[in-house]
């Protein structure tokens, strides 16, 4: 094994995704962007060092192990960001199987066998961290978003239960529940949404997709030694308790 950190990102095209690719090669991981947007992947290690880019369907669990594999090999997996995500949405009673199983598949199956493949290279090394993105819509109040809030609440259930599971392996995992940021998930909200993000929130500004990044650059460090289990939302106080 050399000397290379490398942190495996997947979701790494979108807004959320494409800044943490950034914050983390600049904390010095070598960072492997993983996307099914193959020009928008590209485009987001674009100019950025020590980042590169690769083509990946994270509901296709063999190929997922396979992408891992290759990501360790000869190095030190340090890092794996499970944040890739659909976001199917309208109301309850029209959510077909197709619906719920994309957003099963993607935003809670996906986070499991991401982290399978990640812990079987952690548990020899002695060392490691996961990190979910799960969401602050899982404590509700969101109208037709219920399967992507239940496959998202999911990731604090997974979090905790593989805390406990790999702790003793030096293994640490978190979680991160954002809220609302200028995302193209965005693009689907309804008039006054913007509005509701202000009423709701108890600081006056909107976030930017790098609180997020920060947040997660925080768990990837040495400073979050002792932490683990632990859902950490970034919402500038909308849902607090």
């Amino acid at each position: 094994m050399d000397t290379r950190r490398v942190a495996f990102i997947t979701g790494a095209a979108g807004g959320l995704g494409s800044s943490m690719v950034r914050r983390l090669a600049a904390d010095g991981f070598q960072v492997v962007a993983a996307d099914i947007e193959a020009d928008s992947v590209a485009q987001a290690v674009d100019q950025v060092a020590g980042a590169r880019a690769i083509v990946l369907d994270v509901s296709d669990v063999d190929a997922v192990r396979e992408a891992i594999d290759r990501a360790a090999d000869g190095a030190e997996l340090a890092v794996l960001v499970n944040n890739a995500a659909v976001f199917p949405h309208g109301p309850f009673v029209e959510v077909t199987v197709e619906d719920y199983d994309a957003a099963h598949s993607v935003n809670q199956r996906a986070y499991f066998f991401c982290a399978q493949a990640a812990a079987r290279h952690m548990i020899g090394q002695r060392s490691g961290i996961i990190v979910n993105m799960g969401s602050i819509t899982e404590r509700g109040s969101w109208a037709e978003i219920a399967a992507y809030a239940t496959a998202k609440g999911a990731a604090g259930a997974l979090t905790r239960a593989l805390a406990t599971d790999l702790g003793p392996h030096n293994i640490r995992v978190n979680c991160i529940a954002p809220g609302a940021f200028s995302t193209p998930a965005e693009d689907m909200q309804p008039d006054g949404y913007e509005a509701a993000i202000f009423a709701g929130q108890a600081l006056p500004f909107r976030g930017h997709t790098d609180d997020v990044a920060g947040a997660l650059s925080f768990l990837c460090s040495g400073d979050a030694r002792f932490i683990t289990g632990h859902t950490l939302t970034v919402d500038g106080g909308w849902k607090m308790g």
